[in-house]
């Protein structure tokens, strides 16, 4: 797999991106942008993106916080994440320059298939992609895994473009029942078509094996080996039209 970083402007950062992509395959692929959780680009999240989109996509990493920084830790994820968190239009800006550059460099390239183009997310960059999707993003699909839920701009009727799936841990504690259901009202407000799987007795972050934090979040083999092929079904059907 080639792991090629990219420099780029989004909002009012510069940022370095990750642009991942098999080199033997040939012809097109579908474009999938992912943003990864709260701690950045690091090389796990690296690892994953590319286990993801295999022969079959051109992926790209967002970077969310500048400089492709990578975080120390919960405490400075925090302060990072909240920030965006509490600022929805720079939030959108970093997320739609990320979507951007991986058009653009795909098509340099020769290797994107531009007709096809997906979103996928992690915690706090399952926010950032459902925040995507409600900025009207030209994306087929947008995929939430045990990610943000709320924002301070919610759908209208008509903004969204995208099919939404969201996927989440019935138990977890950072994102609880509360917002799923403020989520749903806000989804069939908007009139989008979406869906969500709610998995019992899970935590946060299930999908990823490095995040585990006692009470808070918790890796479940079986949930995130279903996740990652609901990813690959939801998108390939969004680009089939079959959803």
């Amino acid at each position: 797999m080639i792991v090629e970083r990219i420099d780029y402007q989004a909002g009012s950062v510069a940022a370095n991106g990750a642009l991942i992509y098999d080199a033997q395959t040939k012809g097109p692929r579908p474009l999938l942008l992912i943003s990864p959780n709260w701690l950045g680009i690091s090389e796990a999240a690296i690892k994953r993106v590319a286990a993801m989109a295999g022969t079959k996509y051109v992926a790209f990493i967002a970077d969310m916080y500048g400089g492709g920084k990578v975080s120390n830790g919960p405490p400075e994820a925090a302060t990072l994440a909240n920030g965006l968190r509490a600022d929805a239009p720079e939030r959108r800006r970093r997320i739609t320059a990320a979507l951007e550059t991986l058009r653009s460099e795909s098509d340099q390239r020769g290797i994107g298939d531009l007709s096809k183009q997906a979103a996928a997310g992690f915690c706090f960059g399952g926010g950032n992609v459902l925040e995507l999707a409600r900025s009207g993003a030209d994306v087929k699909a947008v995929v939430s895994m045990h990610g943000d839920l709320l924002t301070s701009m919610p759908a209208k009727k008509g903004d969204i473009k995208a099919a939404v799936c969201v996927m989440h841990g019935a138990a977890d504690p950072v994102v609880p029942k509360k917002d799923r259901d403020t989520f749903e009202a806000e989804m069939e407000a908007s009139g989008a078509k979406w869906q969500m799987l709610v998995f019992g007795h899970l935590l946060h972050s299930f999908c990823e094996e490095e995040s585990n934090v006692p009470g808070i979040g918790q890796f479940d083999p079986g949930a995130a080996r279903q996740c990652y092929n609901m990813v690959d079904d939801f998108v390939t059907a969004a680009f089939d039209g079959k959803l």
